[in-house]
C-alpha cells in the first residue's frame, strides 16, 4: 500500500465506481478491465506519485517517487 489509499479513494481519484475497483481487486490474475478504466486507474496512481517499473529482468513493479514518499512519511 504505497499510497495508503482504500478502494473508495482510488475510485474517486480515477473517476470510476467503487464497485469497479472492488471487483478488480477481488479477481486474481491480470487486470480484467476495459482500456479506458485501466488508463484512468493508472493515471490516478501516477498523479499521486506511483511510478510503474517495466520488467528489468526481475519482473514488473511499482515504486513511489521520492518527493511523494517524503510527504507520506511526514503525514501530508
Amino acid at each position: 500500500m504505497l499510497l495508503r489509499w482504500d478502494q473508495k479513494t482510488l475510485a474517486e481519484a480515477a473517476g470510476v465506481s467503487h464497485v469497479t475497483v472492488r471487483r478488480l481487486e477481488a479477481k486474481p490474475g491480470p487486470l480484467a478491465a476495459g482500456p479506458s478504466t485501466i488508463i484512468k486507474l493508472r493515471s490516478a496512481l501516477e498523479s499521486a506519485g506511483i511510478v510503474f517499473v517495466e520488467d528489468d529482468g526481475e519482473g514488473h513493479g511499482l515504486r513511489l517517487r521520492k518527493a511523494q514518499w517524503r510527504r507520506i512519511l511526514e503525514g501530508n
